[in-house]
């Protein structure tokens, strides 16, 4: 069965590769490459849940929200979380706003939980991990102040859950690592590859997992992402980096 979706919570308009053919400015090109990472993350949360054989005690879905949060906080530098977190929220933000302006019909039936409600969960969770020196985000994301005083406690189960988890596979002797696959179908340069590189390059430094876990960069014929527990396999369709560039040049 393949699990669908990614930070940003649903299966975007493709939009066509030729569009893009102007460079971003760097400010754009960091918004992609944060929300590949932040999509990563949500799917790699996706497979460390299945490949460790992971009590799940809710929805599998919002405890990879977490684990995307977490992670990002956990393994990056104060700066770099930072930066790559403000792009996420931003990107959400930026999907409400295509939800309204298409009047979208909500969701209500779906297994992943309504984009604002993603949006403030993971506001939420990043801010409670360190509410002393982050109360500038909470302002600059406008986190209501009745969510923000259990934000620390959010964090903190959070903590207890997969703080656990990934000092258990940063601190295994052996295991195996993520494997990174290229399609040779390609059509031109994608972000992905690199970021995606990058991000497996130094995960194999730091962490080990039960089984192997391939991350597959893909043309798909739609915009997703998605981890398949059959295969063990994450795969990044490169239809969603374009509907990325999409979203970072129509940002206001």
């Amino acid at each position: 069965m393949r699990r669908f979706l990614s930070v940003l919570g649903v299966v975007l308009p493709f939009f066509s590769s030729a569009a893009f053919s102007a460079p971003l400015k760097a400010g754009q090109e960091d918004f992609v490459s944060a929300n590949i990472l932040g999509i990563f993350y949500h799917e790699l949360g996706h497979a460390v849940i299945d490949v460790e054989a992971l009590p799940i005690f809710g929805q599998e879905e919002i405890a990879a929200d977490v684990f995307a949060v977490y992670a990002i906080d956990h393994l990056y530098g104060e700066v770099a979380a930072r930066d790559i977190m403000g792009h996420v929220l931003a990107g959400f933000l930026a999907e409400v706003r295509m939800e309204q302006e298409e009047e979208r019909e909500l969701a209500f039936w779906d297994e992943h939980g309504l984009t604002q409600q993603r949006y403030y969960n993971s506001l939420c969770l990043f801010y409670g991990a360190d509410p002393e020196n982050r109360s500038d985000i909470s302002v600059a994301f406008e986190l209501p102040l009745e969510r923000e005083e259990i934000c620390p406690d959010e964090f903190d189960s959070a903590h207890k859950s997969w703080g656990s988890v990934l000092e258990h596979l940063g601190t295994r002797a052996d295991g195996y690592v993520l494997s990174l696959e290229i399609s040779d179908q390609l059509n031109r340069d994608f972000q992905a590859v690199d970021v995606l590189g990058w991000e497996v390059e130094l995960l194999n430094q730091r962490l080990r997992f039960s089984e192997p876990v391939v991350v597959a960069v893909e043309p798909c014929e739609e915009a997703n992402a998605f981890y398949d527990p059959e295969g063990r396999r994450i795969t990044f369709c490169v239809e969603y980096e374009d509907d990325l560039i999409h979203m970072a040049r129509e940002m206001r």
